[in-house]
C-alpha cells in the first residue's frame, strides 16, 4: 500500500471530538456506488492513520448486533460515534419510530451518541428529489420532533443532516426546519454549499442548533453545477467534488475556529464522499484523509482568532 503518514494530534478541540466515516473510502449505502472495501482494511486504514473513533457506516458495513460492533471496532482501537440513517419522514403512510427505536437500541449498548437522520425522498441514490406539500412539511416537522424526543430519552443526541438529493437539501428547506422543529442539526459544510447555504454564516446564525458536524471541503465549480443541475450529485463525486480539507472552498478553519468560539462540544467527523472505481484506489483515500487529517489537526494547534 502506498506510504501515508499523519502526524500526531489530540482527540479534542475545545472539548469537541475527531472522528471519521467508512464513506471516506467510498463505503456507501446506495446501490452500485462504486468498488466497496472491506471493514478490515477500513478499521486498519483508521487505525495507522490515529483515528480513535468512527461512525458505523451503512447498514450491513458492520456488525448489527451491538456486542460485537463494540467488539469488532474496539480491536481496531476505535469506539462508536453513532450513525447516519436516511429516513422517509414526509409520509402518513411511513411510520420512522420503529426504525429509529433499533438504532437507538444499538447506538445505547454499543457506546454510540449521535443518530444522524437523513431525510430521505424514498427514491435511490442522491440524484433526485420531489418537493414536498404543505401536509407533508407537517408530517416530517413533527416526524423530526418525535425522533428528536425519542433520542433524548435514551441519552442519545438526534442531528437532521442537510443532504444533496434529500427532501432537507436547500437553504430555504433548512430555515423551515429551525422555524418548525426543534431537533438539531448535522452541520455539514459540503452538502450546505452544495445546497446554496454558507456553512459558516449557519454557525455564526444558530450555534445552538449545531449538534455534529461533518468535515467536507468542496471543488466549487463541481457544487455550482450539482445546485444548478447540470451534474448528478453521484457524477459530480466521481469527479472529484470533495478534496482534502484546506484545498475548497468550505472555509473549514474558519468554520472549525467559529464552532469552538460557541463552545461546541461535538464531534467534528471527516467524511469526505468518494467513489473508488477499484481496490488500489482505497490507497488514494486513505492518503487524502492523512491529509486532511494533518490539515485539521493543524486547524486545532492554530486556530484562527476573529
Amino acid at each position: 500500500m502506498e506510504e501515508y503518514e499523519v502526524r500526531d494530534g489530540g482527540a479534542a478541540i475545545d472539548g469537541g471530538r475527531i472522528a471519521a466515516a467508512p464513506i471516506s473510502w467510498g463505503v456507501c449505502e446506495v446501490p452500485g456506488w462504486g468498488y466497496q472495501l472491506s471493514p478490515e482494511r477500513v478499521l486498519s486504514d483508521m487505525r495507522d492513520l490515529g483515528v480513535t473513533a468512527t461512525e458505523t457506516g451503512p447498514e450491513g458495513f458492520l456488525p448489527a448486533s451491538p456486542d460485537r460492533l463494540h467488539d469488532v471496532l474496539d480491536a481496531y482501537g476505535l469506539r462508536c460515534v453513532g450513525a447516519f440513517i436516511p429516513l422517509v419522514l414526509h409520509r402518513d403512510d411511513s411510520d420512522p419510530t420503529l426504525a429509529v427505536t433499533e438504532l437507538l437500541d444499538r447506538l445505547e449498548a454499543s457506546g454510540g451518541d449521535v443518530a444522524v437522520l437523513a431525510a430521505a425522498t424514498g427514491l435511490h441514490g442522491y440524484d433526485h428529489r420531489p418537493d414536498l406539500s404543505e401536509s407533508e412539511w407537517a408530517t416530517l416537522s413533527a416526524n423530526l420532533d418525535r425522533i428528536g424526543t425519542l433520542a433524548e430519552e435514551r441519552g442519545v443526541t438526534a442531528a437532521l443532516h442537510p443532504h444533496a438529493g434529500t427532501m432537507i437539501e436547500r437553504r430555504e428547506d433548512i430555515d423551515r426546519v429551525l422555524e418548525s422543529s426543534s431537533i438539531g442539526l448535522c452541520l455539514d459544510t459540503g452538502h450546505l454549499l452544495i445546497g446554496g447555504t454558507d456553512p459558516l454564516e449557519l454557525v455564526r446564525r444558530c450555534p445552538d442548533r449545531i449538534t455534529h458536524t461533518h468535515l467536507k471541503d468542496v471543488d466549487v465549480d463541481l457544487a455550482d453545477q450539482v445546485r444548478c443541475d447540470a451534474l448528478t450529485y453521484t457524477d459530480a463525486v466521481e469527479r472529484g467534488l470533495y478534496v482534502p480539507l484546506g484545498t475548497g472552498g468550505a472555509q473549514i478553519a474558519d468554520v472549525v475556529s467559529a464552532l469552538a468560539a460557541a463552545d461546541y462540544d461535538g464531534w467534528y467527523v471527516l467524511e469526505q464522499d468518494t467513489v473508488l472505481p477499484d481496490a488500489e484506489s482505497g490507497d488514494r483515500a486513505a492518503v487524502e484523509v492523512a491529509a486532511s487529517l494533518s490539515f485539521l489537526y493543524d486547524v486545532v494547534a492554530h486556530p484562527i482568532r476573529t
